[in-house]
């Protein structure tokens, strides 16, 4: 059975590779066209046609995605959200997956991507991690973003969770952008993301539902920056918990 497991992974990691490179490649020109333009008009532009593609691209995969929580998006509110990150996955449910227009912070490696770079520039605050000055006009951006009317879509873990826990532990930076904008927290928790493409595989990946939950924001008004390590542990422990919980019900 696993040597069957193991050839089907195969199979699906092509057809998925397939039908990958065929609706980027019929997503290249309207995603220039939108590059183009100035902000915010350009995000505006974005999320209509990405959450189209999306309710394409994700049932072509066999990917179907369920939500879970809006009702905790009040209405013309913005927030920070912190979402765990397990699989390369994430990005494709998150993008179209956060209700309103929002941007992520991304490696600026990933916008000289071919082709999927251009969803980067456009979806994404871009930093240099090694630049400190980078790291400074990211920051500032982020609240540009904030006080456009948009979310901030992070992911504290920095990097995917390889690890058998439900979480890594979190940077400081969500935390600090909330904090300093007054802004409160919606984390969020995927689900079965890694089961799709387990990081222990190459080129392997395998069909299956995906689960976004949106839990209740944490307000931080007149939370300073003595008080981020606490923010910062309750909020990790909230996901944890969650996880865990839900995991232990589906067993």
């Amino acid at each position: 059975m696993s040597r069957l497991k193991n050839i089907l992974g195969r199979l699906y990691a092509i057809y998925g590779s397939l039908v990958f490179a065929a609706n980027i490649l019929v997503m290249f020109l309207p995603m220039w066209v939108i590059s183009r333009l100035p902000e915010p008009e350009r995000t505006r532009r974005f999320f209509p046609l990405v959450r189209a593609w999306m309710k394409v691209f994700m049932p072509m995969l066999f990917c179907p995605v369920r939500r879970k929580g809006l009702e905790n998006f009040e209405p013309g509110v913005t927030y920070v959200v912190v979402c765990n990150h397990n699989s390369l996955m994430d990005v494709p449910v998150t993008t179209p997956g956060v209700p309103g227009y929002h941007k992520t912070l991304a490696k600026i490696e990933m916008a000289s991507t071919p082709l999927f770079g251009i969803m980067y520039k456009i979806g994404s605050v871009l930093v240099d991690r090694k630049d400190e000055n980078s790291r400074h006009r990211s920051y500032e951006e982020m609240k540009q973003v904030l006080n456009q009317g948009m979310h901030m879509t992070l992911y504290p873990e920095g990097t995917r969770n390889k690890t058998n826990d439900p979480l890594k532990s979190f940077y400081d930076g969500a935390f600090a952008l909330a904090i300093d904008t007054q802004h409160s927290i919606m984390p969020a928790v995927l689900f079965n993301t890694r089961k799709i493409l387990p990081p222990d595989r190459i080129f392997y990946a395998l069909p299956h539902r995906v689960d976004f939950h949106f839990l209740p924001p944490i307000s931080t008004k007149g939370l300073t920056k003595d008080d981020l390590p606490a923010l910062k542990e309750r909020v990790f422990k909230i996901m944890w918990d969650y996880i865990e919980q839900h995991n232990s019900k589906k067993k």
